[in-house]
């Protein structure tokens, strides 16, 4: 499997093609620990072929998984508990 490791702003253009909004700005909170961030602090592997997936920088849980294929895009986000845009309180 051909991988590569990326901080969250590598993801940019694959979420902008999904959401209507700036996703790397978005606020989440991680379903496993509980964490929260923006995902643009998230870390992105984007490996050839399968997709791309946004983890957890402080427990490795897999926050977003993004697939494109031609004509449709998919998009798991069972790993967030939410994710926030507009002004994100601590």
């Amino acid at each position: 499997m051909d991988e590569q490791r990326l901080d969250g702003n590598a993801a940019a253009g694959a979420l902008g093609e999904v959401f209507a909004f700036e996703a790397t700005t978005a606020g989440y909170a991680c379903d496993a620990c509980g964490g929260t961030g923006v995902l643009g602090t998230a870390m992105v592997y984007e490996v050839r072929g399968l997709g791309t997936i946004v983890r957890c920088p402080g427990c490795d849980n897999v926050l977003v998984r993004l697939v494109q294929n031609p004509g449709r895009h998919m998009i798991d986000l069972r790993g967030t508990k939410y994710l926030q845009i507009g002004e994100i309180s601590g």
